[in-house]
C-alpha cells in the first residue's frame, strides 16, 4: 500500500505542472493535465472543465471564480474520498445498483423514455450504468464520510435562538402565505358486479388479441392508463421496482408476445403483453380498466362523510380522531394532516399545493370544514373528501414563533458546516495535497497550498 501511494504521488509530481500531450506532426496537442493531488487521488483539468461546462449550460455567466469554486469543491471531495480509503469504507454492489437504478429513473423521467435516453447517449441503459458505476461508488463513500463528520451535530433551542439573532435583518428569509390542511377521504365500496364486468371485458380483449387483433390498438381505444394508452399501452423498458408489484411479478416470467391473464393491482385491473426483455428490464403493453363505484355506493360515501362532519362541528369528535378512525386516505395516521414532500412538515406555500386543492383552500376560513367534495385519488379511483383548513399565515419574514422548524434546519446546517470546516482544517495539515500553481490566484476558503 505504501509503495502504491508513493508511486501515485511520484507520478502526480511529475505531471502536476505539465500537460499530458501527444505529438502530431511535431505539434504538441493538449490531452489533459493533472491539476490536483489529494492523497492517492488526482484531479484532472478535464474534470474541472466538464463541471464548468455544466455550470455554463445551466445559464450562468462565465467567470474564473466559478472554476476556483469547482476545484475547491473537488479538493474537498477528494479529501473525504482519501479518508474513506484510510477508513476502509465500503459500499455493497447492491447499494450501488440501487442508486444507479434511482438515477436511471430520474434521467428517463427527464428524457421522456428509456429509448430517448439510450439514443441521446448512443448507449444501452446497462452501458450507461457501467460508465457511472465507479463515480457512484466514490460518491457513496464520500457521503458516508460526510455523514460521519456531522453525525454528532445537534442543535439546542438556545443555539437555534442564537443563530437566528446572527441573521441580518435585510437577509431574513421572506416566507409566503402558508397553509396547514387536513382531509378525511371516504372511498366507496366497489361491488362484485363491477369487478366481474371488468374482468370479463379484459378477458375478451385477450381473446381478440390472441386471435389477431392488434393489442396496441385495443390499448389505445380502451385502456384507462393515461400514461400509456396514447402509446398503444407500451410502458417502455422498465426495471424491477418501477412497475406495480403485481404486474412485475407476472411480467418477468412471460415470453415474448405472450398475453397475461387478468391482474388485480392497487390502481385497477390489467392484462399485459410482453414485448421484450433485456436482462433486468422489460418492455410491455398493458390495458388497464379502473373500477367505477356505483351511484349508490358514492352516495353512501358522501352521506358517511356528512355525518362525520356534523359530529366534528358538534364537538362530538375531533377532526384528528375522526381522520384516524374513518379516513381511507394515506395520511389517516397523521390525523388527516397533509405532509409537504419538499419540507417534511405540515405547511405548504401556495405553489406547493395541488392546484385543484388550492382552488378550494384559498377560499376557506381558518377552522372551516368543507361539505363532502368529489375527488379522484392518486390511484384514479372516485371518492369523496372533507377538507379542514387548520391554519393560514400571512406573508412574513421568518421568525422563531411561526417558523421554528425552518430556522432550526438552517441552524443545523450552519453547525454541520462548522464541523466540516474544522475537519477540513485538521485534515489539510496531515494529508498529502498538491494543487497546480495556476490556482494560487483563487481566493480559496481553505488553505490547500500549505504554509
Amino acid at each position: 500500500m505504501i509503495k502504491k501511494v508513493a508511486s501515485t504521488v511520484f507520478i502526480a509530481l511529475l505531471f502536476l505542472n505539465a500537460p499530458l500531450a501527444q505529438s502530431t506532426d511535431n505539434k504538441n496537442v493538449l490531452i489533459d493535465e493533472i491539476v490536483g493531488v489529494v492523497g492517492n487521488n488526482i484531479i484532472l483539468h478535464s474534470d474541472i472543465e466538464g463541471q464548468y461546462m455544466q455550470y455554463l449550460y445551466s445559464g450562468n455567466l462565465k467567470g474564473e471564480e466559478a472554476r476556483c469554486q469547482i476545484i475547491e469543491d473537488m479538493l474537498f471531495q477528494m479529501l473525504m474520498l482519501n479518508q474513506a480509503e484510510l477508513d476502509s469504507v465500503e459500499v455493497t454492489e447492491k447499494q450501488v445498483d440501487s442508486e444507479l437504478d434511482r438515477r436511471m429513473r430520474y434521467f428517463i423521467s427527464q428524457m421522456g423514455s428509456k429509448e430517448k435516453l439510450e439514443e441521446y447517449f448512443k448507449k444501452s441503459i446497462n452501458e450507461i450504468k457501467e460508465d457511472l458505476r465507479e463515480n457512484i461508488t466514490k460518491m457513496m463513500k464520500i457521503q458516508q464520510i460526510q455523514a460521519k463528520i456531522t453525525e454528532n451535530v445537534k442543535v439546542t433551542p438556545s443555539q437555534v435562538s442564537d443563530f437566528y439573532k446572527t441573521i441580518p435583518e435585510d437577509s431574513m428569509v421572506l416566507i409566503g402565505a402558508e397553509y396547514e390542511v387536513a382531509q378525511i377521504i371516504c372511498k366507496p365500496i366497489i361491488n362484485e358486479e363491477e369487478v366481474t364486468l371488468i374482468t370479463d371485458k379484459l378477458r375478451k380483449f385477450k381473446e381478440r388479441a390472441e386471435k389477431g387483433d392488434d393489442f396496441a390498438v385495443l390499448a389505445n381505444l380502451y385502456s384507462e392508463d393515461e400514461k400509456t394508452n396514447k402509446k398503444g399501452g407500451e410502458t417502455g423498458l422498465m426495471g424491477r421496482g418501477e412497475l406495480e408489484s403485481e404486474v412485475e411479478a407476472v411480467a418477468f416470467s412471460m415470453r415474448k408476445g405472450e398475453i397475461s391473464d387478468v391482474i388485480k393491482t392497487s390502481k385497477g385491473y390489467v392484462i399485459i403483453q410482453m414485448i421484450e426483455r433485456r436482462g433486468e428490464y422489460v418492455n410491455i403493453r398493458k390495458i388497464m380498466i379502473i373500477p367505477k363505484a356505483s351511484v349508490a355506493e358514492l352516495s353512501k360515501a358522501k352521506i358517511k362523510l356528512d355525518k362525520i362532519r356534523t359530529q366534528i362541528l358538534a364537538d362530538s369528535i375531533t377532526f384528528d380522531k375522526a381522520a384516524r378512525t374513518y379516513s381511507d386516505g394515506p395520511e389517516k395516521n397523521n390525523g388527516g394532516a397533509l405532509i409537504n414532500q419538499y419540507t417534511g412538515n405540515n405547511r405548504f406555500e401556495a405553489s406547493e399545493i395541488d392546484p385543484d386543492l388550492f382552488f378550494i383552500v384559498d377560499k376557506m376560513k381558518v377552522n372551516e370544514i368543507t361539505y363532502p367534495l368529489p375527488m379522484k385519488t392518486e390511484d384514479g379511483f372516485q371518492a369523496y373528501r372533507i377538507i379542514f383548513l387548520k391554519e393560514r399565515t400571512a406573508p412574513h419574514k421568518a421568525n422563531l414563533k411561526e417558523d421554528y422548524s425552518r430556522i432550526q434546519n438552517l441552524a443545523l446546517l450552519f453547525y454541520q458546516q462548522q464541523a466540516i470546516n474544522k475537519w477540513i482544517k485538521k485534515k489539510t495539515v496531515n494529508t498529502y495535497i498538491r494543487v497546480n500553481e495556476s490556482y494560487k490566484k483563487c481566493n480559496f476558503k481553505y488553505n490547500w497550498f500549505g504554509n
